[in-house]
């Protein structure tokens, strides 16, 4: 399909209050409509309003920001930001601007009205939320549009990691590198932080002469490390996607528009990881549209990155952790990469819809993923996602089990869940299975691209779904069903689970070995994959001897391997058996690595028990300056040592 020209784009916004139907869609094949009644028939009631971000001050119905404009001092010893961000406003309802700030020394504010002369304005900081942070309230002259705010970060904000030189591959220079999702960007800029806003930006970034810049903009490969560096986002983003990274990097090519950049010592294994990078872009086009963000490049940063990746337009940042020699995580890179569609190009309108951004690129990746390495693969890796899904609904309350809930009073970095990732993809994949997959795709982007450069929310999708194709198709697949889906504790008794016949040969010599029937030296594992060992491990029983585990340790070295996901289901299982040989590399793992992913559930498996909490904080308590502070909130929540700590 063919993409609407980039100037119209830029100007289509979807506010928390409004949806401004008519923006993006394809010349050729519009959007359907939806009547009035048929869409009062789709959607349900609820007690709060669905558009509104509940985890935003900002008011759009008074001001929305179309550009942001940056000029910022990155100085390593103070470990702050410190210039202006200047906000180009839209006014709806006037009044006063109020912006969204966390821990921002706000040091003067200027207002103006189009290319007129800059006048200091009043303002005030209101009362601060834990998770909200602090609203800035700006007086605004009745005829201004725009606003300059001069500021300094803090030391401890939450979404930058400042890392001294030691804390790097190379322990040259040190490193900065933020994380603005869900609600991180108020931290190093006074903005309206939702998703439901989407403005374009410039950027001005002065850094020492011995580190590059880079940002989720027009990067210059080849671009001189000179502490200089200017940055242009001409497609509107929402805020979570403003990123920023500063250290000693460079960039290798790995395709006519995809390149990785990473440190001198790593780029080189990177480059080899990662190098079907532009297969699966082109994969991707194929499948769902023309990528619409000119270049896509990756960027590998320190392990103390508290994600796998996030998926910030033209550079995606990457976990190191990935980087297994035998490209068997390179799903993760898939994912972020798949987010160029849903997610970025179609963003969530508040943190209630993150299934939308999540689990819809969950399926996307498993369909690159099957089409570059196979349906064997694919479903190995959608039937491990299954079962981390009924894992998760075993465990988790009815009111935390749905699609989309009431998104009051929550904070949205708990979203990040088996729920939004794998039961969204689910959601999908029981689509696909019933209208069939060409129609499936054909609908996927359709929805992507008649909403491109927008933000929606789930009752956007369902009214999308009930237009295109539960009425298209009666009888097919019912609107009862698909409410079920998203707004149901419950899923629906006749779901389709992605199966793998991969895992039964796994399966069958795990419970031969546990039964006495063959030795551990039978077990025949040479050419199992990742997700096979993944499986295998992860369906050990409880209560097994110390005998067995170290009889499976001696013989397939397990403590010692160098793949994290392996590591991480290897880890949980000793610490649930008190297997004590392993303790010493679960303790070398939780100090080297700050995924959440890859630490967190070794948390929470130490914390169950007396001596297993002991010893966890007590390895904490010596990582904990040296992960991201994401990553420190999780596992405070999980030792539930905030005042200690």
């Amino acid at each position: 399909m063919r993409s609407k020209p980039m100037p119209r784009l830029a100007g289509c916004l979807l506010l928390s209050t409004l949806w401004l139907t008519g923006c993006g869609k394809s010349e050729s094949e519009p959007a359907a409509e939806t009547s009035p009644a048929a869409v009062e028939a789709v959607i349900p009631e609820f007690e709060f309003d669905t558009r509104r971000d509940y985890q935003s001050y900002a008011e759009p119905a008074a001001y929305v920001t179309q550009h942001l404009d940056l000029d910022l001092k990155v100085d390593f010893d103070t470990k702050t930001l410190s210039g202006t961000a200047t906000l180009d406003l839209q006014r709806k309802g006037g009044g006063d601007l109020v912006l969204d700030t966390r821990d921002l020394d706000i040091e003067s504010v200027e207002a103006a009205n189009g290319d007129s002369e800059w006048a200091d304005t009043e303002f005030t900081l209101g009362e601060s939320d834990e998770v909200l942070g602090t609203p800035l309230r700006i007086s605004m002259p009745a005829d201004a549009d725009r606003v300059r705010i001069h500021y300094v970060t803090s030391p401890d904000a939450s979404g930058l990691q400042w890392l001294g030189a030691e804390l790097t591959a190379d322990e040259e220079q040190p490193f900065l590198f933020t994380q603005s999702q869900a609600i991180h960007a108020r931290s190093w800029i006074p903005m309206q932080d939702t998703p439901g806003i989407r403005m374009t930006y410039q950027a001005h970034i002065t850094t020492p002469d011995t580190v590059l810049a880079l940002m989720s903009a027009n990067n210059e490969p080849d671009a001189d490390m000179d502490g200089d560096y200017s940055f242009e986002m001409p497609q509107p983003i929402p805020s979570y996607l403003m990123a920023l990274s500063v250290g000693d990097l460079r960039f290798a090519k790995l395709g006519a528009r995809t390149g990785i950049y990473a440190e001198p010592s790593v780029i080189d294994a990177a480059a080899a990881e990662f190098e079907d990078t532009q297969s699966m872009l082109e994969t991707a086009e194929g499948l769902y549209g023309p990528y619409r963000w000119g270049r896509y490049d990756l960027l590998i940063l320190p392990p103390s990155f508290p994600y796998g990746g996030m998926e910030n337009p033209r550079l995606t940042f990457a976990t190191p952790t990935v980087i297994a020699g035998d490209k068997s995580l390179v799903s993760l890179v898939a994912h972020e990469l798949a987010h160029s569609w849903s997610g970025n190009l179609v963003t969530n309108a508040t943190w209630r819809d993150f299934w939308l951004n999540e689990g819809t690129t969950t399926y996307v990746t498993n369909r690159i993923m099957e089409a570059l390495y196979g349906k064997k693969r694919a479903q190995m890796e959608m039937a491990l996602e299954g079962q981390e899904l009924k894992a998760a609904m075993k465990t988790l309350s009815d009111a935390s089990k749905p699609l989309a809930s009431d998104p009051r009073d929550k904070d949205p970095d708990d979203a990040s869940s088996a729920i939004a990732y794998n039961r969204g993809a689910l959601f999908h994949y029981n689509l696909e299975q019933t209208f069939g997959r060409e129609t499936y795709d054909r609908f996927l982007a359709s929805w992507f691209d008649g909403h491109a450069f927008q933000s929606v929310t789930t009752e956007d999708f369902l009214k999308f779904l009930n237009s295109e194709l539960i009425e298209k198709h009666p009888g097919t697949f019912s609107l009862a069903k698909a409410k079920q889906w998203i707004y149901s504790p419950e899923l629906p008794e006749d779901t389709i689970w992605p199966e793998s016949d991969a895992f039964e040969s796994v399966d069958a010599q795990r419970k031969a070995w546990l039964a006495g029937e063959i030795s551990v030296e039978d077990i025949q594992a040479d050419d199992w994959t990742v997700q096979q060992w993944q499986r295998f491990i992860s369906s050990l029983p409880e209560g097994m001897s110390t005998e067995q585990l170290a009889a499976l340790d001696q013989r397939f070295h397990l403590t010692q391997t160098r793949n994290k996901m392996i590591a991480r289901e290897w880890f949980i299982v000793a610490v649930k058996h008190q297997y004590k040989p392993a303790y010493p590399a679960i303790e070398a793992h939780l100090k080297s690595v700050g995924r959440m992913l890859l630490i967190t559930p070794i948390y929470k498996a130490l914390a169950e028990t007396e001596d297993g909490r002991k010893f966890a904080e007590r390895v904490y308590a010596e990582a904990r300056p040296n992960y991201h502070p994401i990553s420190r909130a999780s596992v405070d929540k999980v030792l539930r040592e905030d005042k200690a700590l």
